[in-house]
This record gives C-alpha cells, structure tokens and sequence, in this order.
C-alpha cells in the first residue's frame, strides 16, 4: 500500500468534505426542507453553478473511463471526447432564463416537478420517474466501480474492498449534506479538476521525452493510434458526429444537469457560468484524454483500462502529488455519485410519495424519508457494482442515452411550443425508451450512428404528430 499517496488522496477528499458541510451549515436555510436539500435554495452564483456542472458532469467516465477508452483507440478519442466542450453553453442556453423562469413559476424542485406543471398528467410523471430510476442507477454504479477502481489501484487494497469505502464515505456526506452541501463541493473539486489534469498532462509529457517522442512511440506500436479514425478504424465520420448529439446537445435531457439550470441566482451567474464552464470543461477534458493517449507510450500492457489514470499518476508523479492529482477524479466520481443520488431520492420522494402518497407530510418526516431513501439506493447500486465491466464508460454512456431519449422532447419543446401536451409528451417518452433499448440490443449503431440519434428522431416525430393530432382546437383553425 502507497501511504503516502493514500493519505494524500483521503485528506484531500475529507478536507473538501468538511469545508462542504462547514459552509453548508452555516448558509441561510430557506422554510422549505426540500428546497434546500434537493435545490440549493436556488441561490448558486455563477462560479458555483459552472463548477458543479462541470464536476457533476465530469464524472468517472470522463476521469476513470475516458482515458482507458483513449489508451486503447488513440488520438481519433480524443476528437471526439472534445465534442463536450459545448456541454455546459448548449444546456445553459437552451435551457437558460425562461427555464429557471418557468421552474420558479410551477415551484418545481425537480425535473419531474416541471414535467408534472407543464403536461398535467400523472403518466407523465410516472414514466419520468421510473426513466430516472431505471436508467441512473446504471450511471451510479459506473460512478461506483471508477471509485473503487480508483482506490483500489492506489492503496493495493481489493476492489470489493476499495468499494465498500468508497461507497461508505459518500453515503454520509450525502445523506448529511444534501444538495447545497454538494454543490459547494463541487467548487472545491472542480477547481482541484483543473489544476490536476493540467499537472498530469505536464508530467506524462515529460516522462515520454516530448510530445515528439510519445508519438513516434505511438506510430510503432499501431500507426492508426495517431489517426482521427480509432487503432481499429472504427471511429467514422457518421459515428464520431453521432457524438455531437450524445454528450454535446443532447446533454440538455439530462435530469442532472437540467436541475442545474434551475438552482442559479440570477441572470449574471447564468452569463458567468456560460464563460466559466465552456473553458474548465475544454480545459479538463482535452487534457485527461490526451493522459489516456501518451500513457500508452509509458506504460503499455495495462489490460484493465479503468486502471490507466490512476497507474499512470502513480508512475509519473512522486507519491504525495499523485495522491493530491488522484483526488481530482476520485472528486469527480464522489461529486457525480452525490448528484445522482440527490436526483433519484428526490424523485422517489418528492415526484412519488409526495405527489401520490403523502400530499402533506411534516418537515420531519419528509427529511427522514428522505435520509433513509438516499441510504438505501446506495446500497442497492453498491450490490450492482460488485462485478464491474473493464470498462465503465459503456454502462455511463448507455446511461446517458436513455435519459436524453426519454427527457429532450418533453422538456425543449415543453419550454418553447404551447401546441405540446400530454398526450405527445407520453408518446415521446415510449417511443424514446422503446425504441433506444431495441436498438442497443439488437442494431446499436443504425446507419453508423451511435443509437441515441435515431431513438431522439422518433421521439420527436412521436411529440409532434400526437400532439397535433391530439389537440383538437388547433386542428380547427
């Protein structure tokens, strides 16, 4: 075991977590329990807002995953992991002020909150909340498996064992903090991101000899590796523009980070937020996938490419900076989890118990259900991350996929054309699920596209057709 790149890394993250619960405590709660925990109290200013966008974004598949998929494929990865750069200005803008503006009009918490105003149908909200549920708990227990990757990687400790502390230590701080807790966090680590990656990305070069170097290095293992195309031609045009759908405009549907849009303070935080994220994310993203790429010239053979990040840190950097460096992703993963987990239990609670079961609980029980639920799901995605994939990134992106399938309709066009109603936003969010697990099963990549394009497609001829058809005073005029 590494002591001191472990009590590095654990001194960090407890650190962080202390300042987090710290400033948490001491901010101005608002009457609503559930607005603050879940929301924030809607009072993120802009550095906060881009940050935790960025961190919960930024999650195991970009700082664990991402690089072991760039180990393997080459520079043509990096290409089309920098199709994230735009994530952060494409939600904020789609979204922007008449999101946060209509949120604040329905008093709506969450995205399903939103859902449930806009379209006025049960269904709706039922078929939002076991989308969420069904297809974050997949993004969870990637975020899990890179944690316990992570640590187990550092420490020399088992995996089931790195996992159970991993997954130990988020469960408190979650459960303690709630939302504003995490999203002051998410500064912290953010900011740790940036400086991390950049110091990595310095130390990888040096210890390859020069870019130069790294790269003839590279050109003799498999030529294709310094190509846009992938080391087995896979990555084509209509494949890697696919990309642009998946985790640039798409990102939008996403109910982690379409609650973002909502929990900002004003119209210069939002402004501020654009800046501020757009650069950190292109920041960090060229940066660890390029660590991903180069590392194979220092370290070939590793099989398990989950384990290329931290092996790589531990390689190049004396053990204190490594563990300081390693705290970045492992930031990432803890900042991701914690979102995740506030979004799930908020839909279980506030979209479902309180929507059907509960119209007028206390303040209390409402916190304590909450806790309770919070707890319990982690240990339900723990379960789920006992055997993990060598590859975390697949389970996240296929993740990712469903929600925007299910979400992007409903939501866009719910925000921008009054014609939308319930009865499109249901046949949408069918046609969306439907159609995006009979693709990944069985043809998933129509016309050498990821699937997620085709499913998007359908979804919308699905919310526009039923729509008109369905809404008989337009059709009259």
């Amino acid at each position: 075991m590494n002591w001191e790149a472990s009590v590095t890394l654990f001194g960090t993250i407890a650190l962080i977590f202390l300042i987090g619960l710290t400033i948490s405590r001491r901010e101005k709660a608002s009457e609503s329990f559930v607005q603050d925990y879940f929301l924030g109290g809607r009072s993120l200013g802009g550095f906060v807002l881009a940050m935790t966008m960025t961190a919960t974004y930024g999650s195991a598949s970009s700082f664990i995953g991402g690089p072991g998929v760039a180990y393997n494929e080459g520079l043509g990865w990096v290409l089309l992991s920098l199709i994230q750069v735009a994530t952060g200005y494409f939600t904020l803008m789609i979204l922007g002020k008449k999101f946060a503006i209509v949120t604040r009009q329905y008093s709506a918490i969450t995205l399903v909150d939103f859902l449930k105003e806009r379209y006025q149908s049960k269904w709706v909200v039922l078929l939002s909340s076991f989308s969420i549920i069904v297809f974050l708990f997949s993004t969870m227990a990637a975020q899990w498996i890179g944690g316990g990757r992570l640590i187990e990687s550092l420490t020399g400790l088992s995996y089931h064992s790195a996992l159970f502390i991993f997954v130990i230590t988020v469960l408190i701080y979650v459960t303690l903090g709630g939302f504003r807790a995490v999203t002051i966090t998410d500064a912290i680590q953010g900011s740790i991101m940036l400086i991390g990656t950049i110091i990595l990305l310095v130390a990888v070069i040096i210890a390859g000899g020069g870019i130069p170097s790294i790269i003839s290095d590279l050109q003799q293992v498999n030529p294709n590796l310094i190509t846009p195309y992938g080391a087995d031609g896979s990555l084509t045009p209509a494949y890697v523009s696919s990309y642009w759908v998946l985790v640039g405009v798409g990102v939008v549907a996403l109910p982690q980070i379409a609650v973002r849009a909502m929990s900002y303070k004003s119209a210069a935080a939002l402004h501020r937020a654009i800046i501020i994220g757009t650069i950190v994310v292109a920041v960090i993203m060229l940066n660890m996938h390029l660590i991903g790429v180069f590392a194979r010239a220092i370290l070939p053979g590793i099989e398990v490419g989950d384990r290329v990040m931290p092996l790589i840190a531990l390689e190049v950097l004396p053990p204190w900076l490594a563990g300081f460096v390693l705290a970045a992703p492992l930031a990432a993963i803890m900042s991701t989890v914690d979102s995740l987990l506030l979004l799930v239990s908020s839909t279980i609670v506030k979209d479902i118990y309180i929507n059907y079961v509960n119209p007028n609980p206390s303040r209390k029980k409402v916190q304590r259900i909450s806790m309770g639920v919070t707890a319990v799901l982690g240990i339900i995605v723990f379960l789920m991350a006992v055997n993990p994939p060598d590859l975390i990134i697949w389970l996240n992106l296929f993740a990712i996929g469903g929600l925007e399938a299910t979400f992007i309709w409903p939501i866009i066009m719910g925000i921008y054309w009054r014609k939308g109603n319930k009865y499109g936003a249901i046949a949408s969010m069918i046609a969306g699920i439907a159609s995006y697990i009979v693709f990944q099963s069985f043809y998933p990549q129509p016309l050498g596209m990821h699937s997620v394009v085709t499913s998007i497609i359908l979804s919308l001829i699905a919310y526009v057709g039923v729509s008109l058809s369905t809404n008989y005073k337009y059709l009259g005029n």
